[in-house]
């Protein structure tokens, strides 16, 4: 006799269960629904590993249009966004700042601010590593980078927060594009005169060197740098909050693995990179079908909105081993191009606009997951409280309340 299994109901991304748990709905979604069709936003959601990185790798068949409506309204047109040798040109001049000398200039600052901000709160037993730490330390760095002042940093969380918000605001949400729009007015106003000001009398800093780079003959206009500004605190702040923040996390669910990082600092960078592939801070990046195209057996129509789901695909049994189990000693994923467009995991989409800030976001989760170990030899969660994670297309925990006995 042949039993027949029954198909699940096709998952609800927006629906309470799914933002409670969308691990248990991300198989689903690769088992039966690879290609699901989200009626309420028009969006089709692409769930396994290998289709995922396909729709990465293929510049002609899907774009990054949906950066125009996501991103552009608010900070304007980015490199995000681009195509071809307009992408190239932009991706070029940014490069060097993000991954050349300028970045090893950086580094003792990143070492610098971790410590400063550590010490704060290294006497006191008991701190949420969220609020106290995760979420500030990137956005530090960045004001540290652009030498702006630091008692403008709420500014920087709110724009930031509201882009982020704005780009993921699959229920047209009015409060969310009113958020995104105040945003919109107040960051050109804040930041254009600076620009201009670094242009005439040029430093160091990031912004001055954007102000002089030049590459063919092109250099960036003061709206362009103010656009780019504005990448940075979203793809800079954020994401690397949810990296380390969940880093921590998932290694104080699992003693063995973060006494192992205590005695090795250096298995710093491989628990980031299993964080990135087991709970990857940006769980679905959108592109746009150019034509019409056929994923796992679905044809999208030309001009569709696609979610790839890097959360789901980076739990895909076809590509990794035992992969809903949190292992930094994993072998199925090659440390050394991690950080690079040919990566294993899915945590930064791949191919050409794989995130150029990968580098200093791995240089700023080591230190911060080091730091927080060396002054912290029993961290535990307060109350044995294990933290939930929270968000749809970024998603890591919110609050995270330690407790410890102060390093002597």
């Amino acid at each position: 006799m042949t039993v027949t299994m029954a198909v699940p109901e096709q998952p609800d991304v927006l629906s309470a269960e799914f933002a409670r748990d969308p691990h248990t709905y991300y198989k689903i979604m690769r088992d039966h629904y690879p290609v699901l069709y989200h009626e309420a936003s028009g969006y089709y959601f692409v769930s396994r590993y290998e289709d995922v990185a396909r729709i990465y790798k293929d510049s002609t068949g899907f774009s990054n249009e949906n950066y125009g409506f996501q991103m552009e309204p608010v900070i304007g047109r980015t490199v995000i966004q681009m195509g071809g040798r307009e992408h190239t040109i932009n991706r070029h001049l940014i490069t060097p700042a993000l991954r050349g000398n300028y970045l090893e200039e950086l580094l003792p600052q990143v070492d610098e601010l971790a410590t400063e901000m550590i010490d704060t709160f290294r006497s006191s037993g008991r701190v949420d590593l969220a609020e106290n730490f995760s979420k500030w330390f990137p956005i530090n760095v960045i004001v540290r980078m652009l030498d702006l002042p630091r008692e403008d940093l709420p500014k920087f969380h709110d724009w930031y927060s509201s882009l982020m918000a704005f780009l993921s605001n699959l229920t047209n949400d009015p409060d969310i594009h009113a958020w995104g729009m105040r945003t919109q007015r107040e960051y050109p106003a804040y930041i254009l005169p600076i620009i201009a000001e670094r242009r005439r009398n040029p430093g160091t800093d990031l912004i001055s060197r954007l102000t002089q780079a030049e590459i063919e003959g092109e250099q960036y206009s003061d709206e362009q740098i103010k656009a780019l500004i504005g990448l940075l605190l979203i793809a800079g702040g954020e994401t690397t909050d949810k990296s380390i923040a969940s880093t921590l996390k998932y290694l104080i669910m699992h003693p063995e693995q973060l006494e192992a990082v205590r005695r090795d600092p250096t298995l710093a960078t491989r628990a980031l990179v299993e964080t990135l592939r087991y709970h990857p801070p940006v769980q679905i990046i959108l592109r746009t079908t150019t034509d019409d195209v056929d994923v796992a057996g679905t044809v999208i129509p030309a001009g569709s909105v696609v979610g790839c789901v890097n959360g789901a695909a980076n739990r895909d049994e076809r590509r990794f081993d035992d992969p809903d189990t949190y292992n930094i000693f994993r072998e199925d994923i090659n440390i050394r191009q991690a950080f690079a467009g040919s990566a294993d995991h899915i945590a930064f989409a791949l191919g050409r606009h794989f995130c150029v800030g990968s580098l200093l976001a791995r240089r700023e989760a080591e230190t911060a997951i080091n730091q927080i170990l060396a002054a912290m030899p029993d961290i535990r969660f307060a109350d044995g409280v294990v933290p939930p994670d929270v968000g749809l297309f970024t998603r890591g925990p919110e609050s995270l309340v330690v407790e410890f006995t102060p390093a002597t």
